[in-house]
């Protein structure tokens, strides 16, 4: 009896494992899906997941761009404007001469977590700088991770995983290389079939390590360009009536608008998606087939959780890193200001939900997902964070969100609940009313001097 009284004390005394963390990057990736309201996108796998979640369907992140929308998610800051972000980060970190706060992944292993990286979760696939992003003397992100992993399979590093093709394709110069490509062949024949298999084995070994929870973010390339996919995505979408194009028609006036020159600058066949509707319609379709492409990488990474048995403590959490406009104002691409650039989904389940397969329509922003899985995890909310935890959201998914605050090296803009007011550097000022058909066509600035000072003085104060 004493034995017996003993072993049941020690088991109590026993602290219980906090929950894992597994966060799931994808690049480029619209919130365009099933669970976000397309009813053509074949997306089965995300909206399984957004079933036994929150669907955050107004998520914002902080620039339009890979580099400083993945600081902003890592370091729960905002930081530079530029795709180096994290590189002069690390360059910080390694002069010693400031100090700098701890990121996403290092504040979790300080908590006990072991992290690991597979694939592009910071800008660069596998977290490494040098001239095919391989150089184990230059790491984008110093201190966070216990490994961070790039399987390259055919395509020979990490800089020709990121814009590989088919089979071991390598992009030398955009000009050479298709803007879309579909081949027959399972997922392995394109980059992110890699990925995705290095994902799983990486599950089933922090799965075996009973002590340790484990913190694992994994970063899927598709859709990113160019838009190359298995042929049995793309045949999905043969015939399939696509939706009308939003205001297509180039923007007057000063705004944030661009000539598209990534897209623009791949091979085209001498076509133009903004006069060539043909054309414009195959680029979506190709875009479509690299989004289901996608979702069937994260089917495989969810049924290797759950086969494990370890999604009944893993907080999952899907996150695109911003979105892509496919001709909206005539652009094809992000690095804008306009809805299109910065729209993404986000997605949290965290197993004693209650509010499962719930839509939130509150404005809500990346630097939010830092504070948010600390909450979640029950570890302390570093105060350096500028975001704000969603916890209160995913208990109850009618609680209000907060402003969402995006910039670039020319503008910066604030989101609330109805209205987009984008402020330039030279202090022009776009100001959008998004409770009007009309959206982010029609500059009511010169209208409603009042709002514009007031979302000044958000925007200001949140970025100064």
């Amino acid at each position: 009896m004493f034995c017996l009284f003993m072993t049941m004390s020690c088991q109590k005394e026993q602290p219980a494992k906090k929950p894992n963390v597994l966060l799931i990057c994808v690049d480029d990736l619209r919130p365009e899906l099933n669970s976000f309201g397309m009813d053509y996108i074949h997306s089965p796998n995300i909206d399984a997941l957004a079933a036994e979640g929150v669907a955050f369907q107004n998520h914002f992140v902080n620039a339009p761009s890979c580099g400083p929308s993945r600081y902003t998610l890592l370091t729960g800051q905002y930081g530079s404007p530029g795709n180096n972000a994290l590189f002069l980060r690390a360059k910080k970190i390694n002069e010693g001469t400031i100090k700098i706060d701890k990121s996403m992944p290092e504040w979790f292993k300080t908590n006990g977590y072991t992290t690991v990286s597979v694939g592009k979760v910071s800008h660069h696939p596998g977290g490494r700088g040098g001239k095919n992003w391989n150089d184990s003397t230059k790491i984008e992100m110093p201190n966070a991770w216990d490994k961070h992993l790039m399987p390259v399979a055919e395509w020979e590093h990490p800089r020709g995983m990121m814009h590989g093709l088919a089979n071991g394709e390598i992009r030398v110069t955009r000009g050479d290389m298709d803007v879309f490509q579909t081949v027959e062949g399972d997922d392995n024949i394109y980059p992110d079939g890699a990925i995705t298999d290095e994902a799983v084995k990486q599950i089933e070994e922090l799965t075996s390590n009973k002590e340790n929870p484990f913190f694992l973010a994994i970063g899927i390339i598709k859709p990113h360009l160019p838009f190359g996919a298995p042929k049995s995505y793309y045949d999905r979408y043969e015939g399939v009536n696509l939706p009308v194009i939003k205001h297509p028609q180039k923007p007057e006036g000063k705004t944030t608008w661009h000539g598209s020159s990534e897209f623009m600058g791949y091979n085209r066949w001498g076509k133009n998606p903004n006069t060539d509707t043909v054309f414009a319609n195959d680029v979506r379709r190709h875009y479509a087939a690299c989004v289901s492409y996608a979702d069937a990488q994260v089917g495989k990474v969810l049924s290797e959780l759950k086969r494990t048995g370890a999604d009944k403590n893993t907080i999952v959490v899907l996150w695109g890193d911003h979105g892509w406009h496919l001709g909206e104002h005539a652009i094809w691409g992000k690095h804008s200001l306009f809805e299109e650039s910065l729209h993404a989904p986000l997605i949290i389940h965290y197993p004693e939900m209650t509010h499962k397969g719930t839509n939130t329509n509150a404005v809500v922003e990346t630097l939010d997902i830092f504070p948010t899985l600390c909450d979640l995890t029950g570890i302390e909310i570093p105060k350096y964070t500028q975001g704000e935890s969603l916890k209160e959201i995913l208990v109850n998914p009618n609680t209000s969100g907060h402003a969402a605050i995006a910039y670039t090296s020319k503008a910066s803009t604030i989101r609330t609940a109805t209205h987009r007011m984008t402020l330039h550097k030279d202090g022009f000022v776009e100001l959008y009313d998004h409770t009007a058909a009309d959206g982010e066509t029609t500059n009511i600035a010169d209208e409603n001097p009042a709002l514009v000072e007031e979302l000044k003085q958000i925007l200001n104060t949140k970025l100064h």
